[in-house]
């Protein structure tokens, strides 16, 4: 019973001490004190019920004041709460030290709390980086498409990376830069003999402008000829004019089909009316050899006549 009640006691004993160098973290008091920087227990154990981590912000303290660079806690422990990368901010003034690039930490925090990588930000300063832009195609005056591909050599500019445009600004604005370069071009030729000519018109633009970059150089890494535009605008327009002039022939064919349909009509028309005229012979003659205007004698020689024109017709039918 005894031995149960000890072992009791010391693992209540165990997680005691425990919880109590949780927030009371001495051994990281005393690395800091060691390291030079000043922070006191309290303050550390404060950092623990406001749910900051106090490793992180010694560390950054300590690394801070190794290489000469004041930080206050609270500065570190507000920035954490903000959402902040802390460690990330402290490496980018250290790097930015060594690199003699000017860079406070109100700066650092602001650019970290935009959303940027302040860290890569700084190294970008020291390395430039290269952006390759996708492929762009331009028609110059003679009609024949450039195809163009650049490589753009681009540093950041650390007081426009708070509100300062992306990469894809700065590719978009190379891009037209590129375009109207070749667009104005006389011919392709001339900007095949000098494709620099369109790295130092773009670079003359002041691309950078508003951006979290400062472009650095524009190098044409490849031009390739593609259509010939003009052609085939000419093509499409002469396709057109056909099919303009199809349509006015097809017109004046169909005018000319109903004309010819129209003159039938009347033909037929005229027929039935000789034909209705002739009905109307027998009862003129009639009317005639009863007013005594035609004898039978005249009417003999009109059968005559008729059987003469008759005999005629099928002579020459034969």
């Amino acid at each position: 019973m005894e031995a149960g009640v000890l072992a009791l006691f010391i693992v209540v004993a165990i997680v005691a001490i425990w919880i109590v160098l949780y927030f009371i973290p001495i051994g990281l008091w005393f690395s800091a004190l060691v390291s030079g920087v000043r922070i006191s227990l309290i303050q550390l154990v404060l950092m623990r019920w406001r749910k900051v981590p106090p490793s992180t912000i010694v560390t950054a303290m300590i690394v801070g004041t190794k290489a000469g660079i004041k930080i206050n806690a609270n500065e570190l422990e507000a920035h954490y709460l903000a959402g902040g990368r802390v460690t990330s901010v402290v490496n980018a003034l250290v790097s930015a030290q060594k690199a003699n690039i000017t860079l406070d930490f109100k700066m650092a925090t602001a650019i970290d709390l935009a959303g940027r990588d302040v860290l890569e930000a700084v190294q970008m300063s020291v390395n430039p980086k290269v952006i390759n832009t996708p492929p762009v195609a331009a028609v110059a005056k003679d009609g024949i498409q450039l195809i163009a591909k650049a490589r753009v050599t681009v540093r950041a500019n650390i007081k426009q990376l708070v509100g300062g445009a992306g990469e894809e600004t700065v590719l978009a604005r190379v891009g037209e830069g590129i375009v109207s370069s070749i667009g104005s071009a006389a011919s392709h030729r001339d900007v095949l003999g000098s494709p620099e000519s369109i790295s130092k018109v773009v670079l003359e633009k002041g691309l950078d402008a508003g951006t979290a970059f400062e472009i650095l150089s524009i190098d044409i890494a490849d031009i390739n000829v593609g259509k010939n535009i003009g052609a085939e605008l000419q093509i499409d327009q002469a396709n057109a004019d056909k099919n303009i002039a199809q349509a006015k022939a097809e017109e004046r064919r169909a005018m000319a089909v109903a004309l010819e349909q129209e003159m039938k009509a009347k033909a037929q028309e005229a027929k039935a009316m000789v034909i209705l005229a002739e009905a109307e012979i027998p009862t003129a003659i009639a009317a005639a050899f009863n007013s005594g205007n035609l004898g039978i004698m005249d009417y003999y020689k009109i059968q005559n006549i008729q059987a003469d024109t008759s005999m005629r017709d099928g002579i020459a039918k034969k």
